[in-house]
């Protein structure tokens, strides 16, 4: 799951940052607002946390102009304050969650889990079912009742994107935004070298999802027999 960290303090945006990639997630850092912002409307976010109080355009004018512009994916707020109209601004602007300063860092981990889960996401627990198959994003192990196997983090980060896309296609530069970040050299060559590897270990599971690719337009989980159950 890719997140958003918009933080000025730069000691807790880096622990902060830390925490979060060990369970999983992958973290990008903003520490000042404009920036913050820039990056939220790229669309590649599946979750944010952002302070309030920070640089050049505050958290809640970030939050406001996302939502304007049409960015729905789960944020949380940070604020040093803990003043109840903070929290109701941030609410009322459009705010899911927010967290006081100072947090510990399993509060923090346990919002974010509820809000994954609030965005529908198909995850019981912190494991990601559909389907006959279930990947654990922690250990990056895919599972079905025929076998089990190791997927790298970015074959992990592939399925979780087709899995939350079913049944819509995904394109490879969508992939390349979400897995290796909008900023990436990578091109559609480590795409399809990363799909090719995640259809083998999905055919050595015997799922019965399959990777399909639609010329010039992306790929898309399908399924040889029976429905989804999500």
């Amino acid at each position: 799951m890719k997140l958003l960290l918009v933080e000025d303090e730069a000691m807790l945006a880096e622990a902060t940052a830390q925490i979060l990639k060990k369970q999983g997630y992958s973290v990008d850092l903003a520490e000042e607002g404009e920036y913050g912002l820039d990056c939220l409307l790229s669309g590649v976010y599946d979750l944010a946390i952002l302070d309030i109080m920070l640089p050049n355009k505050d958290g809640l004018m970030i939050l406001k102009e996302a939502r304007e512009a049409g960015i729905d994916i789960p944020i949380l707020m940070l604020t040093a304050k803990g003043e109840l109209e903070d929290r109701v601004d941030g609410l009322n602007s459009g705010a899911d969650d927010y967290l006081c300063k100072p947090f510990q860092y399993q509060e923090l981990l346990a919002r974010l889990k509820a809000l994954g889960r609030r965005k529908g996401e198909f995850k019981i627990d912190g494991l990601l079912s559909f389907g006959d198959f279930e990947l654990n994003p922690y250990n990056l192990q895919l599972k079905t009742q025929m076998g089990e196997r190791s997927l790298t983090k970015k074959e992990a980060n592939i399925l979780e994107i087709l899995v939350a896309n079913y049944p819509q296609l995904t394109s490879k530069d969508r992939m390349i935004e979400k897995v290796w970040s909008y900023d990436s050299e990578a091109e559609d060559n480590h795409v399809e070298m990363h799909i090719s590897l995640l259809r083998k270990k999905l055919r050595q599971v015997e799922s019965v999802a399959q990777i399909k690719v639609v010329r010039n337009l992306g790929y898309r989980l399908e399924f040889t027999q029976g429905d989804v159950d999500d």
